[in-house]
């Protein structure tokens, strides 16, 4: 279920319904330029917007509220699209990447490492995340391999926390 390149839909589309909304990014997902980066950006700029208010169990708990309403936002506008995992469906990339940060040890360096890890297990899929992408056709699909990605991620970064200290 690799993203399918497509236009992005409209402004009236993103409105028309909540999940739509949801499911696009609040319109990070609208760019006809690399959308999946630009809504991973999002989730990097918005999460100090979130983590200031939650320690880390309350933030896991809205993450995983997040997830179950990304698999339903994300099918819904899928199907509404005719396209199941269509490119402007970025809410996949920005609720496992607020995971990553959670789990990303502090400074700019370390999150910036993070971004392109991330970036890179979501682009590469390594199994069990190609596994999902491909045969899983519909919102736990779409959401699941990021989240295996994201979890790739925090793997990567916590090895190298621990070579580097």
């Amino acid at each position: 279920m690799v993203k399918i390149k497509c236009n992005p839909p409209s402004l009236r589309f993103l409105f028309s319904h909540p999940a739509h909304l949801v499911a696009c990014g609040f319109g990070s997902g609208l760019s006809p330029f690399a959308p999946g980066t630009v809504g991973t950006l999002f989730a990097w700029a918005s999460f100090p917007l979130l983590r200031p208010w939650m320690n880390d169990f309350e933030l896991l708990a809205l993450l995983v509220v997040c997830f179950i309403g990304g698999v339903l936002a994300a099918h819904r506008t899928g199907a509404d699209l005719g396209v199941i995992d269509h490119g402007s469906i970025v809410w996949d990339e920005i609720v496992p990447f607020w995971m990553v940060l959670v789990f990303c040890p502090a400074g700019w360096l370390w999150q910036t490492t993070a971004f392109f890890l991330f970036r890179f297990f979501d682009i590469v899929k390594p199994q069990p995340a190609r596994y999902f992408d491909e045969k899983v056709k519909n919102g736990f699909g779409v959401m699941t391999d990021d989240l295996i990605a994201a979890g790739y991620t925090v793997l990567v970064l916590a090895i190298l926390q621990f070579i580097l200290k």
